[in-house]
């Protein structure tokens, strides 16, 4: 007979992986103890091991690791937040590896810790190209950095991070703008321990009259102290000048542009217009996903 598996062995076993899928149900201690059986006997790995008697799927196995690597991400029907921020859903997707790569080059041309920059603005001409799938998953993806991540909903008009990340709507950022909000109104996002929401709040009649204020200024000065990044979702630059004086007051722009919706020439007309009026221009996102 087979000496009994200790939970010593399966606290040490793979780093721990046996212990993390038994804690999040998706193991059976009984299960393990057959998986440390034939991981001893065959010189495998755990997860290898885990695979090969079917006890637990590859999506199980890259679970575990992140969790032992502190790369947080969510499991569907366990939160609010939608399908659509996929990067808190499935961290291993090709979309997700592309939004990485922008991450790196923002992190090396933006948010460079020697440039002190912590605020920028996501943009494009018409609604429909993906700005707030774009920010949101961004702010997923710096967040999973480690980085401490603020999403802004600045367009007041058509706000959706309330709706991507399942957070109350009914006071954001109209309602600190009008002094009427305090700390309570930035809502921190579960499980994805370095992110948090500023939802766009109650639409107000007068949203860019609101954003032009001196508070929003200070608001994004205040926060600068309490985050690495800020992640600013701006209306439709075609339909409204809210996002020149979002833009402004962030100091830089992401341009979002979507595959055979977004008019080269509209593109080329706003990286001018953000130009000439001395806001920089970080570069252009292709996006065919949000």
């Amino acid at each position: 007979m087979n000496a009994p598996i200790s939970s010593k062995d399966l606290g040490h076993a793979e780093r721990s992986i046996g212990a993390i899928l038994i804690d999040a149900g998706r193991l059976k201690l009984e299960d393990a103890e057959k998986i440390l059986r034939l991981q001893r006997e065959g010189g495998l790995r755990f997860g290898d091991a885990a695979c090969k008697l079917g006890l637990v799927t590859e999506e199980d196995i890259q679970f575990a690791l992140s969790r032992q690597f502190d790369y947080p991400y969510l499991q569907r029907g366990e939160s609010g937040v939608a399908d659509e921020v996929i990067a808190a859903y499935n961290p291993f997707h090709p979309q997700v590896e592309a939004l990485r790569a922008v991450r790196s080059q923002l992190m090396l041309r933006w948010f460079a810790p020697a440039a002190g920059r912590r605020c920028l603005a996501i943009a494009s001409p018409c609604r429909g190209e993906g700005r707030s799938w774009l920010v949101a998953n961004l702010g997923v993806v710096f967040s999973q950095l480690g980085e401490r991540t603020l999403i802004i909903d600045a367009d007041m008009r058509n706000p959706r991070q309330h709706l991507l990340f399942g957070v109350d709507n009914r006071m954001g950022l109209s309602a600190a703008l009008s002094g009427r909000g305090g700390a309570e109104i930035v809502r921190r996002v579960p499980a994805l321990v370095d992110l948090s929401v500023l939802p766009a709040g109650a639409t107000p009649p007068n949203p860019q009259e609101l954003i032009s204020r001196p508070a929003f200024a200070a608001l994004l000065r205040q926060y600068a102290e309490d985050y690495d990044v800020i992640l600013v979702d701006t209306p439709a630059a075609g339909s409204t000048a809210d996002t020149f004086t979002v833009a402004a007051r962030a100091g830089g722009t992401l341009l979002v542009a979507r595959p055979h919706l977004t008019r080269t020439a509209a593109l080329r007309n706003l990286a001018g217009e953000l130009h000439q009026a001395g806001i920089t221009v970080v570069g252009n996102v292709l996006n065919d996903a949000g």
